[in-house]
């Protein structure tokens, strides 16, 4: 289950770089009624084109619109970059000194350490 989610979310990741192949892969299919109906050379008699202007037509407007997503896309990445800014106000609070003596633990010499908490390993 959790291979057949990865290669799907793999393959809607990898889609937008494959769209110039589905568009091929479209015209492929349907070359044959483009090649009738919608070329611009299809009433010559030795039509050498057989739709492949309309596959370039298909192309560059495919490619034209992915720039387009692009650019817009580097511009909301500018504009969050540019939203996401704040200023920080920042307050001093004044420091309360304490008049106890805090030195007592350090007046006296200790007077031993425990050696309970280290054991050598044992050869």
């Amino acid at each position: 289950m959790k291979s057949l989610i990865i290669t799907a979310l793999s393959l809607l990741i990898l889609s937008p770089s494959f769209g110039s192949l589905f568009v091929y892969a479209s015209f492929k299919i349907n070359q044959k009624e483009i090649a009738k109906t919608i070329c611009v050379q299809r009433k010559m008699s030795f039509n050498s084109c057989n739709g492949r202007c309309e596959l370039q037509k298909s192309i560059k407007k495919y490619s034209d619109n992915e720039r387009k997503m692009q650019d817009s896309l580097k511009e909301k990445i500018e504009l969050v970059y540019i939203q996401n800014t704040f200023n920080a106000e920042v307050t001093f609070i004044a420091v309360i000194e304490s008049k106890e003596n805090t030195s007592v633990l350090f007046e006296k010499k200790p007077i031993g350490s425990p050696n309970s908490t280290f054991r050598p390993p044992l050869a």
